[in-house]
């Protein structure tokens, strides 16, 4: 049995599975968000290690006492600050708060940070979030020990040690990402050094041993391996088996994610494409990523007066994309945009745009975003020849349809299950107890494939070319 731990934002997820990687047992509790102040996101990080404890302890007896490793996935970016005791010095700041926007871009305007790390310096990234706390908290900067990523807290606790692994560290803006290993000209420029850092170790490696106090309490066997993990996307991909070069997958959830596997380092930060470590050695992923996907079709559904659900479901066959143009760009976007100002847009609305009208148009402007996505992780030499879809949008079907005829790529549905960051992290727990590698990642039976309507490929083309006029006219209307 393997215990995968997923800290998200809103919750805490354990996932256990079997020899067989059948789930037996699965526990959540629910996390919350502080904002003291505007674009500010805070986590207390004591209350994931009770929300580990409530987790751990939902899952029966039997299942705890037969454990073999525990894996570990979570929330990216996010600055946990620890003095020479090991004490929290602050509230942790989140992935999702963009307090240092200032700071990173200083940073990211030196050549050295996207050089080295691969990717621009974004707002919610580790690294400037330092800066921020050097600036404007200076007695805790001075006190700073220990810098640890969310889900390395929760490692500490497990294990009495500092350690994180490639996918998460590639997210603070401090790996030399081609190297796979702390970065001193990085750290230095934001006045910090190796010695703030924990150790690196692979995502199916061992990390580190559960502590046999920790274990009694919990009823888990004692000194049982914690792999490295993963962070969330890259788990996920573990998960879902996007292990190789040439796998993908496509996440419509709140945000959007067209994440792909390679065998190589190949950044490219002008197109705000990321480019991190994957959780298995040697191999690296990109990910485009736009900020509202479902979260976009929700918001029109609530403009509505309506759900999306009840949008969705009587859409009939794909139709060519229409005059009327929306582009969800709600709270700004990222790939390939880097444009956190910008913001969305119903564009050729007539008087014969209807409820049904504007819904196809939201979901192509999402389509749309993401094709936007996959042009800029082709233009670094990425390809993409098997796609999975995931996340709550896969569950309509003229999304899908759209989606797969506006990428002129297949999309392969899954059939249902759990393939998210818990299970990839329970994957990588396997792979650091047996010695097992990338083999038992394997891609889940699919349930069936959704083919490009090759009548409508062209009309798809013409619509992302709109889209694409729109997109350049809205750029400076904020």
């Amino acid at each position: 049995m393997y215990l995968g731990l997923d800290l998200g934002t809103s919750g805490l997820k354990g996932i256990v599975m079997d020899d067989d990687q059948k789930i037996v047992a699965e526990a959540s509790v629910p996390l919350s968000v502080s904002r003291p102040r505007p674009g500010w996101s805070e986590q207390a990080p004591q209350d994931w290690i009770e929300a580990a404890r409530a987790v751990i302890g939902a899952l029966p007896s039997p299942v705890r006492a037969m454990l073999r490793g525990i894996g570990l996935s979570g929330q990216m970016h996010g600055a946990t600050l620890l003095d020479k005791a090991g004490r929290v010095l602050r509230p942790c700041i989140l992935w999702n708060d963009v307090r240092a926007h200032v700071e990173a871009a200083e940073l990211d305007a030196l050549p050295d940070f996207r050089t080295i790390s691969g990717n621009i310096v974004f707002p919610g990234f580790t690294a400037p979030k330092l800066v921020w706390v050097q600036r404007h908290e200076p007695d805790l900067f001075r006190q700073t020990a220990k810098v640890l990523l969310p889900k390395d807290y929760l490692r500490l606790w497990l294990t009495g040690e500092h350690v994180a692994e490639m996918s998460d560290a590639a997210g603070t803006s401090w790996l030399d990402t081609g190297k796979r290993d702390w970065s001193d000209r990085l750290l230095a420029a934001t006045g910090l050094g190796r010695d703030h850092m924990p150790r690196l170790v692979e995502g199916s490696s061992v990390s580190g041993h559960l502590r046999p106090d920790l274990a009694a309490e919990l009823g888990l066997p004692a000194g049982i391996p914690v792999a490295g993990g993963g962070g969330d996307n890259a788990a996920s991909g573990i998960g879902v088996g996007v292990v190789k070069a040439g796998q993908a997958f496509v996440s419509l959830g709140t945000s959007g994610v067209l994440f792909a596997a390679n065998d190589g380092y190949r950044p490219d930060p002008a197109t705000a494409v990321h480019t991190f470590c994957h959780a298995l050695p040697n191999t690296w992923h990109q990910m485009g990523v736009i900020l509202a996907a479902t979260d976009a079709l929700n918001w029109f559904a609530r403009l509505a007066g309506s759900t999306a659900a009840a949008l969705t479901e009587n859409l009939g066959p794909l139709q060519a994309p229409s005059a009327t143009r929306f582009l969800p760009y709600l709270g700004g976007e990222r790939t390939p945009l880097n444009n956190a100002a910008i913001r969305g847009a119903f564009i050729g609305l007539d008087h014969a745009t209807d409820t049904g009208a504007a819904t196809r148009a939201v979901l192509e402007g999402v389509v749309f975003a993401i094709r936007d996505c996959r042009d800029a992780l082709l233009a670094t030499g990425t390809t993409i020849s098997h796609l999975l879809a995931v996340g709550g949008g896969s569950r309509s079907d003229y999304w899908l349809q759209a989606m797969a005829t506006a990428l002129q790529t297949p999309v392969a549905l899954p059939v249902a299950g759990d393939f998210g960051g818990a299970f990839g992290a329970a994957r990588l727990a396997m792979m650091a107890s047996t010695g097992a590698g990338a083999e038992i990642a394997t891609l889940p039976t699919i349930h069936r494939t959704i083919e490009p309507v090759a009548s409508l490929v062209e009309t798809f083309d013409a619509g992302h070319a709109r889209y694409r006029a729109a997109q350049s006219a809205i750029a400076d209307l904020t």
